[in-house]
């Protein structure tokens, strides 16, 4: 029944992801606005919410090691493996305005957490407020940016066919259900699988769990890739990344304080330090190519093999 339910959830994501995607795209051409904007709101928020309902729940149940790991790591996978994986499918070409303006900010947004952690090793009330006021900011920034973008093309004729709004509204809806309810499915289908052949528990947490947490934006990003909708599989990666720890952990620290580990400020340098890494690898020529989405993945590895040692 566990292999059955794997392939059902696999089959969801797969297919919640490919209507998710045409809805969002068909948004985008709809109000003509550019689909990395669309990437960075909408999709990545409808595929962060396994992150937001793990972290906040943990977080409400006083296990705040879980919220933290949950979401630090996730963003690492978003970063490496979702990247990784994008660019081996097809490379990812990556705008100047992306690389100067929000993928610089999704690492001041790891440098924020790590300090406001780091002061006293503990994620208050307060704290978790700040990064709510910084997420707001960064709606307000992204809401002007698509603004801007309609403006600059209201005199242009879009020559691809637009879906009626019911329909891309219906697609978005739908394709986010399908993707929580087989992330769902497939998370405990390979954690009742991983205990059959003697998993730990705590092995099972850093690797199953956050992998499958993390499955919205890997499956959401690989058929945008394919699609040829690069802008809004990048757009997923940071826009999730910015989400994960400003809005996820803002609500879970507002609602209960969280106690910092070592552990924790080390996962998020090698956060930060990877985002750097991909920022390099980006800014050479504007885009992903496949033998750096090889190292990325290798990279991911090896930060596998240091979490299950430590």
């Amino acid at each position: 029944m566990d292999y059955l339910l794997l392939v059902i959830g696999f089959v969801l994501l797969i297919k919640g992801a490919d209507f998710f995607v045409d809805g969002s795209s068909s948004i985008a051409k709809r109000l003509r606005v550019p689909s990395i904007i669309i990437g960075l709101t909408i999709v990545a928020m409808g595929t962060s919410l396994p992150e937001c309902a793990v972290s906040i729940s943990a977080a409400l149940s006083g296990n705040t090691g879980v919220a933290v790991g949950n979401a630090v790591g996730s963003n690492i996978f978003n970063l490496m493996v979702v990247c990784g994986m994008c660019a081996l499918f097809c490379p990812l070409t990556v705008s100047r305005s992306t690389l100067t303006g929000e993928f610089p900010f999704s690492v001041f947004v790891a440098l924020l957490l790590m300090v406001l952690g780091w002061i006293g090793m503990t994620l208050g009330h307060i704290d978790g407020v700040i990064l709510l006021v910084f997420f707001v900011g960064f709606l307000v920034w992204m809401v002007r940016s698509a603004q801007k973008a309609r403006s600059e093309s209201a005199s242009d004729e879009d020559e691809y066919e637009i879906r009626p709004i019911w329909q891309c509204i219906l697609y978005i809806v739908g394709g986010a259900a399908a993707i929580a309810v087989g992330g769902q499915l497939v998370v405990n289908a390979a954690s009742a699988i991983a205990r059959f052949f003697g998993m730990s528990q705590n092995l099972i947490g850093l690797t199953i769990v956050a992998f499958g947490t993390s499955l919205p934006e890997l499956v959401t990003s690989i058929v945008a890739a394919r699609k040829h909708e690069v802008d809004m599989a990048l757009g997923n990666v940071i826009g999730s990344n910015i989400f994960n720890i400003l809005f996820v952990l803002g609500i879970a620290a507002a609602l209960h304080p969280m106690v910092f580990q070592m552990e924790n400020i080390i996962d998020i340098i090698v956060l930060v330090v990877m985002s750097i890494i991909v920022l390099c690898f980006a800014w050479t020529k504007q885009k992903l190519v496949r033998w750096e989405g090889a190292v990325m993945l290798a990279m991911y590895a090896g930060y596998v093999v240091y979490i299950c040692l430590r």
